[in-house]
This record gives structure tokens, sequence and C-alpha cells, in this order.
């Protein structure tokens, strides 16, 4: 365990220790004023520290904290939340999933909110009677101050460090691999990762085979022996509006005009805020059929060819699985000045989207606001998971 000190997180014999250090933190402490500015900090720690009584582990943490957290954006935020996990309880033809107290999944999926994710996915395993949640990777940009950094710590979160040289991005890398494989095969826990780095904004999603290959890195045997002991799961999650939609289309248009754009650290927080307590309309996961289902028939394939090849399956079945809206359908029609698919909206959802659009737009915060570019960069964003599962009905 001691391998993974640098990017692994908390275990149970560190939790009080933690939270002890979390609520001796100024600038947590100034967070948590913000919650209840006229209640003194001693009572409010006292209230944390009689709330804490009883959680020694971090899925303990999660339970008690988190999952309430999290219930409450679904219920605000969201127009509710589903969880279509068939592929897996087929797996074994039972009722339950595969062997509640010795199957995990490594979650590879799309990526559509940088906290969100991974949080609704752990309510809905919980939710469906799968006993634990899952860790995910995040990135050190995202970690800017201790107190974050401590608390997803403690939220089953391990590091993923960005901006490295070659050298050291293939050591990190190494590292993460022989955690991720460690967590599943001998902490018995699911792991959540995103099928590329950072999200695709566009929404056309599409595995990186350089998160492939990472995985493999760990374990032991041949590619195939490697990849089957992380029991892949493609997920695919579908939102019906993206909160993030201005910001990413904002984006579009700073890299355009100036190619050397970089977002700030405050910049990835808007992001996150927004991403959280945006509205979502409703949102869908989606399990695929497990890789090691399918995963040995690439075997005669060379290794480039074999990544190649099970990136393009994978995504065959995170694209099969969008949950399609009428906005998916609206901003496909759209951009393509037809309406070929107007059995799937009516005059109304037309109505509600072009005012949503508009509103969207007009959100954007920038002194040379191009409208067209920016209304153009948010209607590929919702058609792209309407064009990539019309391309796979076709096949």
């Amino acid at each position: 365990m001691n391998d993974f000190d640098e990017i692994r997180p908390y275990e149970a014999g560190e939790m009080q220790q933690a939270f002890r250090e979390l609520l001796a933190d100024r600038q947590f402490a100034l967070v948590m004023k913000g919650f209840a500015p006229w209640m003194p900090k001693a009572v409010r720690n006292g209230l944390l520290k009689l709330a804490f009584t009883g959680v020694k582990t971090p899925l303990d943490f999660q339970l008690r904290f988190m999952k309430p957290v999290v219930r409450h954006i679904i219920r605000k935020h969201t127009d509710g939340c589903s969880f279509d996990d068939s592929q897996l309880r087929d797996e074994a033809n039972i009722q339950q999933p595969l062997s509640h107290t010795q199957q995990r999944y490594t979650f590879l999926s799309n990526h559509r909110d940088i906290v969100l994710d991974s949080a609704f996915l752990d309510v809905m395993l919980v939710d469906n009677g799968y006993p634990t949640t899952v860790e995910i990777g995040i990135g050190d940009n995202l970690l800017i101050y201790p107190w974050i950094k401590r608390l997803v710590r403690m939220n089953k979160a391990f590091t993923v460090r960005r901006g490295l040289t070659p050298k050291e991005m293939l050591r990190s890398s190494q590292l993460m691999s022989r955690y991720i494989h460690y967590a599943v095969t001998e902490k018995k826990e699911n792991i959540w990762i995103a099928q590329r780095e950072g999200r695709a904004k566009d929404s056309d999603d599409r595995t990186q085979d350089s998160v492939l290959k990472m995985l493999a890195m760990g374990g032991e045997g041949t590619l195939i022996e490697k990849l089957r002991e992380l029991n892949i799961v493609p997920l695919t999650i579908s939102y019906e509006f993206d909160p993030c939609d201005y910001l990413k289309a904002q984006e579009f248009q700073q890299k355009r005009d100036n190619p050397a754009f970089k977002k700030s650290r405050q910049d990835d927080l808007d992001n996150m805020k927004t991403g959280i307590f945006g509205y979502k309309g409703h949102v869908h996961y989606h399990c695929g059929t497990p890789v090691n289902k399918w995963i040995d028939e690439l075997a005669d394939l060379s290794k480039n060819e074999f990544f190649a090849a099970l990136s393009q399956r994978i995504d065959t079945e995170l694209h099969r699985h969008y949950r399609l809206y009428p906005s998916n359908f609206i901003a496909l029609d759209i951009l393509n000045g037809n309406t070929d698919h107007a059995d799937n909206y009516t005059d109304a959802d037309k109505r509600r989207f072009d005012e949503y659009i508009n509103e969207r737009i007009a959100k954007v915060e920038l002194d040379n606001k191009d409208e067209s570019f920016l209304r153009e960069r948010i209607l590929t964003m919702y058609a792209n998971p309407a064009i990539n599962k019309l391309n796979q009905e076709k096949k």
C-alpha cells in the first residue's frame, strides 16, 4: 500500500486525522461559514464532529455526508436520474447484481461533469444494492487548496497528475495503472474513469487509446489478461441539458481567437460550480456489455490494432446506449436545415429549446461575442449524441 501513498485515497485508519485537519483548515472554515454565517465557528465545528461520529471509512463518509448532498442536487437541479444496469444483472442471469460480495467493475465512461459523473453513479449503485461505490481519479489541477485535496481523498478519490514531462507521465501512468489494478483486485473497489483526458466539449465521445494503454500497464499476463481482471464496463451518461454548454462554447471561441488560450484555475472552479448547481433536465446512466464478454475476439490482433479495435468497440457500446432527448433531435435538425427527426419532438419542445439556446448565448461573457459561432457550437454539442447513436443504428 505504501507504494501508492502519493496518489491514493485515505484508508480507514486515516479518516479521523484527516477530518481533524480539515476542521483546522482556515480556508475550509471560511467555506463552511458561507453555509451558515450566523453560526459561531465553535458550534459549527461541534455539529460537524457530532455528525462524523462513527465514520471510519471513506464509504462511511460518503454515505453519511455525500449521499444526502448528491440526493439534494438530483432533486433540485435535475428532472430525475435513472440507471440501467440490466447488462450486469443479465451477466449472471439473476435479479441481483453479479456476485455482490466479490465482483467489482471498472466503469469506463464518457465525461459530462467534473464532479457529478461519479457522484451520481455512487448514489445509483448504493440504491440498486451494490455493496460499495467507486473510486475515481481527479486531476491535480483541480486540487488548488489543501482542503480540497483532503476532502476528495476522504471521498475515495486518487490523484491524477497533470502537466508532466513525457518521462514523468510514463511513471505517473504506470503508478496509476498499478493502483487501479490493486484497488479492483485487492481492495475490492469499483473504479470510475473517463474514456479520455478531459471532457469532449462537443459531446463527440471517443475513447482515447492512451487511456486503455494506461489500464494495461498494471496487472500480470497478456494484454487481454491484464484488462480482464479490471472487468471494464462501458458506461454511457446522457444529459438532457448541459449546464456548462455556454462555458464550453465560450472556450471554443477563446481558442479560435487565440490558439494559445488556456483556462485558469478559476475557470475550472467556475465550471465545477456551474456543473453542480446548473439545471440538467433528465440524466440517464446506462451500463453497456462488459468488455470481458467480447475481448477474446480481439486476441489475434497486433498491439496497435488491438487497442484501436478495443477503443472502437467500447465507443460502439457507449454510443448505442445514449438516451436521446428532444433537445438532441432538434439540434440535429437545425444544423441540417430540415425536419427529418420531427417525430421525436413537439412544437412546444422546439420553442422551449430555441429559448434555451438564446438564454445560453446571452450568458457568454466575451467582448467580441460571435453569436452565430457560439450557436453552432452549442447546437453541435446537443446534436453529436444523436448523430453517433443514429450511425450505430444504421450498421
